[in-house]
């Protein structure tokens, strides 16, 4: 039989994002304070969301509540990332994306620690956007995952197909 495992993956659940996103819309055109500011929320391509509005304060203001609802939603902060309000003509935009996988960069430092704090006998193998952590007990597998839940790689972990 082959040795316990489980994946270590940052996913965020696309439709909660977009439930997030048209809860934030419907609230940012009903909001006494965000009427006539022309505020709008929507997607840009897979990933990307675009925030606008006539003043910096309403842009930012608009970017708290779709965080609100992505709380709500149960979708980590460390999945989203939103940049700087950007002037375009009289309309300010702020760009923000959900970071879906985890970055190459992080993934070795995870597996480092892995090596370096978790129990011996645990193997951790980067695969593409994830990391497939592997040993010879269980027991061994629930401490590595108590280990990274106790430390902040700026990522947004979760653990999948632990058999």
């Amino acid at each position: 039989m082959a040795d316990p495992s489980f994946d270590v993956v940052s996913k965020v659940d696309r439709q909660e994002v977009d439930n997030a996103l048209n809860q934030a819309g419907k609230e940012l055109s009903t909001r006494f304070d965000f009427r006539g500011t022309g505020t709008k929320i929507d997607w840009a391509g897979e990933e990307g969301i675009t925030i606008e509005s006539e003043t910096e304060e309403r842009a930012l203001a608009a970017v708290e509540v779709f965080k609100e609802k992505l709380i709500k939603r149960g979708i980590s902060m460390k999945a989203f990332e939103a940049e700087e309000p950007a002037i375009s003509g009289k309309i300010y935009k702020v760009n923000g994306k959900i970071i879906q996988g985890i970055a190459a960069d992080k993934a070795k430092q995870i597996a480092k620690y892995i090596r370096d704090e978790g129990p011996k006998g645990v193997q951790a193998q980067i695969q593409g956007d994830q990391l497939r952590v592997s040993g010879k007990k269980k027991d061994h597998l629930q401490d590595v995952i108590s280990l990274l839940k106790g430390k902040d790689f700026e990522v947004a972990l979760q653990f999948d197909n632990y058999r």
